[in-house]
């Protein structure tokens, strides 16, 4: 009998919410794509087939927010997200030139795309870049294979003006946008927020983490949340995610003796430490702060001695996790939902990828125990939710002729067993197999992925608009 099918997972509980699927079938795949699901497929018919029964077969994960770059996340990003479970994953802040160079060189299989970062005395001149600059910026940043811009506004800010410049210049060219809340006259707090949502202007507008932002700085962080709650309510041109680690990441990297990210400055400050680079070394040697260190073809925590003498070595040019996060926002703000039932924060991320909290699985599954998520939910917010925030119309569901893009969770040990992305196991039981990359793009990115020696994954914002709600 003739192979008709790359492979196929047997025996496994399929969950699909798009397709209303939950139940026991066998998935198979040929060409990159989804061909069949039925309960008994023939396995004389496939290439491989895997027994994957008592298991949870998904749609792949899709992280819309983590670090993959030589600036920040590093050389086992990909590696840390294919472990992971993760089968795509938004960079949010590039540079898009580091991002593409990571994946062409250290890629495990993944699809990533990256958003521009919008940087003072980087990639504009200063905090007040006026529309022909942004608009340059944006237009520079899409031939280079970006598909939007990131506003830094708690690590390196805009002016309020120039901020809503941005978001204005990115709706007008379909552009996808995001923002970690910010400005010259806010903070990262939850009024820094409430700011974010104002400037928006109504416009479509990616907002990161929100749980960063209930904090408890201003209020106590139970009365932040729901605050926070009530305005993603308000807005619906707002799109976000939360993550469920306790752990931040920031720079560790100082000049002149001060740390560079303001986010950075004030954690160690409320700590207790001075802003300075001998603070940030108290701080490492006291445990408040964890250097993310590079050991064993992964990112670790690191304190003591050790870590300092790792930062100091590399220049401080490092990034940092601070214990920043109390548990109770985190979980209120995953499983909050409006009246129509929709979630408020739209899915789950890391802020991971070479920052060591890819939890999405492990933490997330807690939930479904606890039964505070469904497993359909989980779902929900890992996979489908984000595939139509970054416009991915054939991911986040296991639809006959859309891309094989699947996960599969060990749910007792909340844990992934196997990662596949475009009909190819990329892992397998903790074991990263997979290599290269898919570098998602937009038509004016396309030349430039392809000579960097990615192969591009090219997407049209006209046809599946970023950000868009349904």
């Amino acid at each position: 009998m003739p192979i008709k099918y790359d492979l196929i997972l047997k025996n496994g509980r399929v969950i699909d919410p798009v397709n209303e699927k939950d139940g026991m079938l066998d998935v198979a795949i040929a060409d990159g794509r989804i061909a069949d699901i039925a309960e008994d497929i023939d396995p004389t018919l496939a290439g491989e087939c895997f027994e994957v029964k008592d298991k949870y077969v998904i749609p792949g994960i899709i992280d819309p927010h983590v670090h993959a770059s030589a600036w920040i996340g590093g050389r086992f990003a990909h590696n840390m997200l294919a472990r992971a479970g993760v089968t795509t994953a938004l960079d949010m802040s590039g540079p898009v030139a580091g991002v593409l160079e990571t994946a062409r060189d250290y890629g495990a299989g993944l699809n990533i795309a990256c958003i521009q970062y919008v940087r003072p005395g980087d990639t504009v001149k200063g905090p007040d870049p006026d529309k022909a600059e942004l608009n340059t910026l944006l237009e520079t940043s899409l031939q280079q294979g970006a598909i939007g811009l990131k506003l830094l506004g708690g690590h390196f800010p805009l002016t309020p003006e120039a901020t809503a410049r941005t978001v204005e210049v990115a709706a007008h060219c379909g552009a996808y946008i995001a923002f970690h809340a910010g400005t010259q006259t806010s903070k990262s707090d939850l009024e820094g927020f409430k700011h974010a949502v104002e400037l928006a202007q109504g416009h479509p507008l990616h907002i990161a983490h929100i749980n960063s932002y209930c904090r408890g700085l201003i209020k106590p962080y139970m009365v932040e949340t729901e605050e926070a709650i009530e305005t993603l309510e308000a807005h619906p041109n707002i799109r976000s995610e939360s993550y469920l680690s306790p752990l931040n990441g920031t720079s560790a990297n100082c000049t002149d003796g001060v740390p560079d990210s303001n986010i950075t400055k004030t954690i160690l400050e409320n700590g207790g430490f001075s802003a300075t680079d001998q603070g940030m070394e108290e701080a490492v040697l006291a445990g408040y702060a964890q250097i993310n260190m590079e050991a064993g073809g992964q990112v670790v925590l690191a304190t003591g001695q050790s870590a300092v003498d790792y930062w100091r070595k590399r220049g401080t040019d490092t990034t940092v996790s601070f214990n920043a996060n109390p548990p109770e926002p985190r979980i209120r703000l995953v499983t909050a939902k409006r009246k129509s039932g929709a979630f408020v924060v739209d899915s789950i991320s890391t802020d991971g990828g070479g920052i060591p909290r890819n939890v999405i699985v492990s933490m997330g599954l807690s939930l479904v125990k606890l039964q505070a998520l469904s497993i359909r939910e989980f779902v929900i917010k890992t996979s489908r939710n984000p595939a139509r925030m970054m416009g991915l119309s054939n991911k986040g569901h296991l639809s006959i002729g859309a891309d094989a893009d699947i996960t599969v969770l060990d749910f007792e040990k909340q844990r992934p067993v196997m990662a596949i992305s475009n009909g190819r196991v990329i892992m397998y039981k903790g074991y990263v197999c997979g290599k290269g990359v898919r570098f998602i793009t937009t038509p004016a990115g396309k030349a430039s992925v392809e000579a960097a020696g990615v192969e591009p994954l090219v997407i049209n914002p006209e046809t599946t608009p970023f950000l868009r709600r349904s």
